[in-house]
């Protein structure tokens, strides 16, 4: 079953060019891991701050994979020198994908 993570963090918006390769290096190491399937972050156009999450993992297992890497560590511990919080996350099981 497929596990998707949607929602959204914080970022001061005078602090995101220097927060950009924190996120760049999390979404490419991210991407190379087994049992990812998307792995995106997009800057809400009218509340520069606010990051929007969007991942999706083969199944829970691999996604547990993701958040024992030193990458999460890594990014977790840029968070505070960049003012980065307010993490709203939810996990949802789907089943089947279906392109509309």
């Amino acid at each position: 079953m497929t596990v998707v993570v949607a929602g959204t963090f914080r970022v001061p918006s005078q602090n995101l060019d220097a927060f950009k390769p924190h996120m760049e290096a999390m979404l490419a190491a991210s991407r190379a891991e087994d049992g990812c399937l998307e792995y995106s972050y997009a800057v809400d156009v009218l509340d520069p701050g606010l990051i929007r999450v969007f991942e999706a993992w083969r199944d829970r297992a691999a996604l547990e994979a993701h958040l024992a890497t030193p990458h999460i560590t890594r990014w977790r511990a840029a968070w505070p020198a960049h003012g980065a919080g307010e993490r709203r996350l939810v996990l949802y099981e789907a089943g089947a994908a279906i392109a509309l």
